[in-house]
């Protein structure tokens, strides 16, 4: 595991303050969220599958900073960084995940299958590996339309071993399809350690024999991520095909919210929780004379106020109507293009 940034050998590039205030809002929102929902999953109000993003701050922040409002995402079940990356409504993600009405799928998605079309943050997928093709195809409709925008899929690492992602893969290089494919490898497919069920852990060198190009970047470096993020999304946008990010992190938590995780390594998940990375990037904006301990606090209290009021607002906001189970669920025939 690689050591945590120093001020001297980051170079923020065309991050203005602004972006990084903005990047560890983001980060604090993702960890207080989650926290807050695995403690109303435990305490029996929330009665919903949640996966927690601990351990993936960084990444996602980092991911928000790089895309811009018209492009797409498509993300798994562990979709909360992603959500909030993409500037979803923190209210309507925790009514979608509570199943209220006012919630981004008006209740009928849940935790599993978010969906914000005005956000762009197309949907999210339960099954490992399934929103590869949904987001080939994403791409595929820009590309013949000739909208130029990038299209996002993101995953974990145990999906480069499922069928999907090499069909995947092989479509998007093969069309040259504006997607970026960012893998936020926190090193477990659910139970399983990587070193167990992949015979290459080295992902990146897997999709680059897809002929797109491909990076590696340290998942607890948000800078760094960033820019290759930028760059990624940057060559979609510009018709230049997609591109691979390998996000080398580590989940710091168990595969649910109500999991144990006692099977991790102690040694391994103590130096990850080291590098937190909220925490982290907070101690470096510190070190770095970018922001002061003052405008952080306020952050955090913003934050802290946020997330009451988002878990408020669900947990008062309506059922669906019953009347309405049917409506949204499938295409209007009449919209269904014929030829």
């Amino acid at each position: 595991m690689t050591q945590s940034p120093t001020t001297e050998q980051v170079d923020v590039g065309d991050l203005s303050t602004d972006d990084l205030r903005e990047m560890y809002k983001t980060m604090r929102l993702i960890t207080v969220t989650g926290e807050r929902a695995v403690v109303e999953v435990k305490a029996g109000r929330l009665k919903s599958a949640f996966y927690p993003v601990r351990g993936l701050e960084g990444s996602c922040a980092a991911l928000g900073s790089a895309m811009r409002p018209e492009d797409q995402i498509v993300s798994t079940y562990r979709s909360l960084g992603d959500a909030l990356a993409k500037r979803s409504s923190l209210r309507r993600i925790i009514a979608e995940i509570y199943g209220k009405a006012d919630g981004t799928s008006k209740g009928k998605g849940g935790a599993m299958h978010l969906h914000d079309q005005e956000a762009g943050f197309i949907t999210s997928t339960g099954v490992v590996g399934a929103g590869l093709p949904i987001a080939v195809g994403l791409a595929l409709a820009a590309s013949i339309r000739g909208e130029k925008r990038a299209v996002v899929a993101t995953f974990g690492d145990g999906s480069t071993s499922i069928g999907a992602w090499h069909e995947a893969m092989n479509l998007a290089g093969l069309w040259k399809l504006p997607v970026v494919f960012v893998c936020q490898n926190n090193q477990w497919a659910e139970h399983t350690p990587i070193d167990e069920y992949a015979a290459v852990t080295d992902l990146e060198s897997r999709a680059r024999a897809y002929g797109m190009t491909t990076a590696k970047v340290d998942g607890f470096d948000p800078i760094r991520t960033a820019r290759v993020l930028s760059e990624a999304t940057a060559r979609a946008r510009a018709g230049e095909g997609p591109s691979f990010v390998e996000v080398v992190t580590y989940r710091l938590t168990g595969h649910s919210g109500s999991s144990d995780y006692s099977y991790m390594p102690k040694d391994q998940l103590a130096a990850a929780t080291e590098r937190d990375p909220a925490p982290a990037f907070r101690r470096w904006l510190l070190d770095a004379e970018i922001v002061d301990e003052t405008a952080l606090e306020e952050i955090d209290k913003q934050v802290a106020a946020e997330v009451d009021d988002a878990f408020e607002f669900a947990q008062n906001a309506p059922q669906p109507n019953a009347s309405e189970r049917y409506t949204d669920v499938f295409a209007d025939e009449r919209q269904v293009p014929k030829s």
